[in-house]
């Protein structure tokens, strides 16, 4: 069929310039030149020898020939660039390939200052005066801060700020944007760490924390409506008088919104799971305003595409959450806290891959090394010293005291078999809170042993990977003694039940390419070791060349192709996740 259209064409387009010779002049003059050749011809003749009508119609003649020249040069023309259009199409204009590479992109446009200001009197027609900032502050707290692993440059910052209230006001909002085009950059708790909120194309970001709302709790069904601004741990404050939760809990000030874009965890990953397994539903405001809702209320569904896992982990790249609904869990009716030390850190990472491979139930499995332990001691934090060894944080739940009983005997013998230094177990509410808080003020007892012992403008470097449980044992090991080799301060924990680990490592400023080193070095170990370049903290800006290295420049550029499917202007949360500008050199 294909060879025959292609005959047909050929054919075509030869008939087409099939022409009689005898009655054109070409000469080596241009085709389209041939009128005003004719036309100059017919004015130099003059009427010599009595031969101006035949003069005359000898122009006249030229003329029309060189008309029809011309109109089946056109024609022919046509049909030619067609045929070669139809057999190979110009990627920018007829993308038939299943893949966009970076290189077949030319930079992206973005509206100008006039298209901006456009943008904003549209906009201030339907929002109130408070929706709309412009203070420097904020818009500097918009931009970065401290903890990011990146930072945004001098130029990189939002012009607006936007403070929506409910999803038809995203969606307008959008369809402003998406018709000036403006770059947006979506918020919530400002919480990330690998540059996710950066404005590198400047425009507006949309702040989500204004919409907080519990939309509805349906205990019966164990799942709850809400929108995107809600902290984790407030939604978790007024479940709890139901008995129920939400199946992560992130850092200290994350919403939903952002737990839901970067696919957060935390440490009730092992039991619970994932933010990617606790979304029922999404709705969704994309690039141009369009609202949609990714599928019903049912737990169960076959139904088309499972478009909460394209959505879930975006960035805010592909479509602004503006409201969800998760999945609920019982609170456990009995639960202890169990914390155990090892005197080395491999010795407690088999303990982990141990505690998953024997099937030992525990709601929470956390590692913090030696030196942790340690700034936790000496942060004055809590009441309690602990030894300053690699510990195990564990919560072990259950439907009774027997229960439990039981499950942390096989873990105390466990621990015995690894060499554990000490054992201790909390029961009452108050020793439990205690002993699990070691976990939970880590990052901040880092930070402030840096300032007060290493340098008041000490820099923190905060950092994930993870890899199939068997191998964290190794990986732990080997970046314990590269972190100790570099000179650089620096601790560990680890979300141990599923193999992921952070890194928080505090640097000079001169000294930060020393920490960029051990970042690339833990990347490049956990990939050899079939694990991934972010467990949980996401690839934002900081991580682009990493996602590369990870999965491959052909699946990369599938994820780019459902971006410009989705996004074609590209102004959704622009540059984060990989590269959308060929002319962007940028890490």
């Amino acid at each position: 069929m294909i060879r025959s259209t292609k005959k047909n064409l050929e054919s075509a387009v030869k008939r087409s310039i099939k022409v009689d010779s005898k009655n054109l002049w070409f000469q080596s003059r241009s085709r389209l030149s041939l009128p005003l050749q004719f036309t100059q011809q017919r004015f130099n003749s003059g009427t010599k020898d009595g031969k101006d009508d035949d003069q005359k119609k000898e122009s006249k003649s030229y003329l029309i020939t060189s008309g029809l020249v011309f109109v089946t040069g056109v024609l022919a023309g046509t049909v030619y660039s067609s045929y070669n259009i139809s057999l190979h199409p110009p990627e920018a204009l007829f993308p038939r390939s299943s893949i966009t590479k970076l290189y077949d992109l030319s930079p992206p446009v973005y509206g100008g200052p006039t298209d901006l200001a456009n943008a904003i009197k549209d906009l201030r027609e339907f929002l109130k005066e408070d929706q709309i900032s412009e203070n420097q502050s904020e818009l500097k707290d918009h931009a970065d801060t401290y903890f990011n692993s990146h930072h945004a440059g001098p130029t990189q910052i939002s012009k607006y700020i936007i403070y929506p209230k409910s999803t038809e006001e995203v969606s307008k909002i959008m369809k402003i944007c998406h018709h000036y085009i403006i770059p947006v950059v979506p918020t919530s708790g400002l919480s990330s760490l690998e540059g996710h909120f950066i404005p590198t194309r400047g425009g507006i970001c949309i702040d989500c924390s204004h919409m907080d709302k519990i939309v509805s709790i349906h205990k019966d069904d164990l799942d709850v409506v809400v929108q995107p601004g809600i902290g984790w741990e407030s939604l978790d404050e007024e479940l709890a008088k139901y008995n129920l939760m939400i199946g992560v809990d992130p850092g200290p000030g994350a919403m939903i919104g952002g737990c839901i874009a970067n696919s957060c965890s935390g440490t009730k990953a092992l039991k619970y799971k994932t933010m990617k397994e606790n979304v029922v539903n999404l709705t969704v405001v994309l690039a141009d305003g369009t609202i949609i809702k990714t599928k019903k209320r049912s737990t169960k569904s076959s139904a088309g595409y499972n478009l909460n896992g394209l959505f879930i982990g975006s960035e805010g790249t592909l479509g602004i959450v503006t409201e969800a609904t998760l999945k609920l869990h019982v609170k456990p009716k009995v639960e202890h806290v169990a914390v155990v030390s090892f005197p080395t850190i491999e010795d407690s990472a088999k303990v982990c891959a141990e505690v998953v491979a024997q099937g030992i139930d525990v709601n929470a499995m956390e590692m913090v090394d030696d030196k942790m332990m340690m700034y936790i001691n000496r942060s004055g934090e809590l009441s309690k010293k602990f030894d300053e060894l690699t510990t195990l944080f564990f919560k072990i739940g259950g439907d009774s005291k027997d229960e439990i009983k039981h499950r942390s005997e096989k873990l105390r013998i466990l621990c015995k078999q690894n060499n554990n230094s000490s054992f201790q177990f909390a029961e009452s509410p108050e020793d439990k809170e205690e002993l699990w808080s070691a976990r939970k003020v880590a990052l901040w007892s880092t930070i402030n042993y840096g300032r007060a012992n290493i340098s008041s403008d000490i820099q923190i470097w905060t950092t994930d990977v993870a890899v199939p449980i068997s191998n964290l044992p190794i990986i732990l090991k080997e970046m314990k003694k590269e972190i100790e080799d570099s000179g650089l301060n620096a601790t560990l924990v680890a979300h141990a039940g599923d193999g992921n680990f952070h890194s928080f490592l505090l640097f000079k400023p001169e000294q930060r390419a020393t920490a960029q080193y051990l970042v690339d070095r833990m990347v490049k170990k956990a990939l050899e070791l079939e694990g991934t370049c972010t467990g949980e903290h996401a690839i934002g800006y900081g991580k682009r060349e990493y996602l590369v290295e990870e999965m491959g420049e052909d699946v990369v550029a599938l994820m780019r192709k459902l971006k410009m499917s989705l996004d074609p202007l590209r102004i959704l949360n622009p540059d984060k996740i990989f590269k959308i500008d060929p002319s962007d050199h940028a890490h």
